[in-house]
């Protein structure tokens, strides 16, 4: 029998598909549509059961859509490998505290990234809390969120705000 849980997430998927082919914007706009609403689907599916997980899905995939609209609207594929090599360098080997910067000499784009904490789950998994800016055209936005070391060694930010 098919979990509820995946059901809700593939309910949640199918609405930003058809959303995303409302869109009218590039590539990247659509693109980080897409991974968000995924991405926040497949959080929101963690909370509650029943109708109140249908709640999370639909409200994790808004949010996520939303978010990843909004980043995908500024950063481009250089952007965005930028930002992700320096983030699994920090999440690896940089101490608490420690805020690492990439920039993208082509777009001018550029990002910190600073863990604030580190901790193991109850599963044994390593994960850091952390604080990032990304500033696009001379302005700056901020989020907080957390990743965990994944059993291929990489990192992966399981949740963010």
């Amino acid at each position: 029998m098919v979990s509820h849980k995946y059901v809700s997430v593939i309910a949640g998927i199918a609405v930003i598909s058809t959303l995303s082919g409302c869109m009218t914007g590039g590539p990247k706009e659509t693109g980080g549509t897409l991974l968000g609403g995924i991405g926040g689907a497949a959080i929101g599916s963690q909370f509650g059961k029943g109708t109140g997980q249908l709640v999370g899905v639909a409200a994790g995939t808004l949010l996520g859509a939303f978010i990843g609209n909004s980043i995908g609207s500024s950063l481009d594929k250089a952007d965005q490998m930028y930002a992700d090599k320096t983030a699994q360098k920090s999440f690896e080997s940089a101490p608490s505290g420690q805020t690492q910067r990439w920039a993208n000499p082509d777009s001018g784009h550029s990002g910190t990234i600073t863990p604030t904490k580190t901790f193991q789950t109850q599963n044994g998994q390593y994960c850091r809390e952390f604080t990032q800016t990304i500033e696009v055209g001379g302005k700056k936005q901020q989020g907080y969120g957390t990743a965990c070391r994944q059993p291929d060694g990489s990192w992966q930010i399981v949740s963010n705000n």
